[in-house]
């Protein structure tokens, strides 16, 4: 993962007006900079997580730390600075697929599913139901990243994506029985086993 130093772009343009260079801004500079070298990894996991795509969530990622680098004096509590970029990422990423066209269109022809998957363990197994995921709806992915990855409670989701509590708990268990019932998932067992054995 590349990540272009958000201090280079400021001073390139992004600076606040009348802000001069000085001891203040190689300070914020230093900080910034040596929190996201601590949790790049864990940043980029959630960018991941919520695109599905490795170029797009190395392009979230940058854009959320572009952002959280302008607001970081004004933040207090730098503590706090993780869900600060959480948050950006996963406003950032809605807004980008509300601007979305459809790309998908609906088709007769079903994927082919894999042969003898059986054997199917590991790696293999996480990228199965990592392409499951993809196939939800982006709404119903993004909740379930905040809820399974992020440890985010329904009131904090439905806060972060604004929208009801109740709304959040029926997409999630809309999301839940579309991935029990995904065949490629199943393979050929029963469904509460198979789902089982992905989400341990």
């Amino acid at each position: 993962m590349t990540v272009v130093d958000a201090g280079e772009q400021a001073a390139h343009g992004g600076a606040a007006y009348g802000e001069a260079p000085g001891e203040r801004r190689s300070l914020t500079e230093a900080e910034f900079t040596a929190y996201v070298q601590e949790r790049r990894a864990s940043l980029y996991a959630t960018a991941y997580h919520l695109t599905g795509d490795r170029f797009e969530a190395e392009d979230l990622l940058q854009s959320a730390l572009f952002s959280t680098y302008r607001a970081w004096e004004r933040i207090s509590d730098k503590a706090a600075v993780g869900g600060y970029l959480r948050r950006t990422m996963t406003n950032l990423h809605i807004s980008a697929w509300r601007r979305r066209k459809l790309n998908e269109y609906p088709t007769e022809e079903l994927p082919e599913t894999p042969g003898d998957t059986d054997a199917m363990r590991g790696t293999e197994l996480r990228a199965v139901l990592w392409q499951a995921l993809a196939r939800l709806p982006e709404l119903q992915r993004t909740m379930l990243v905040l809820r399974y990855y992020e440890g985010r409670t329904d009131p904090e989701i439905a806060e972060i994506l604004d929208i009801s509590v109740g709304t959040v708990k029926s997409s999630i268990w809309r999301s839940l029985r579309r991935l029990r019932e995904d065949e490629v998932l199943s393979f050929g067992r029963d469904e509460e086993d198979a789902f089982g054995e992905l989400v341990a």
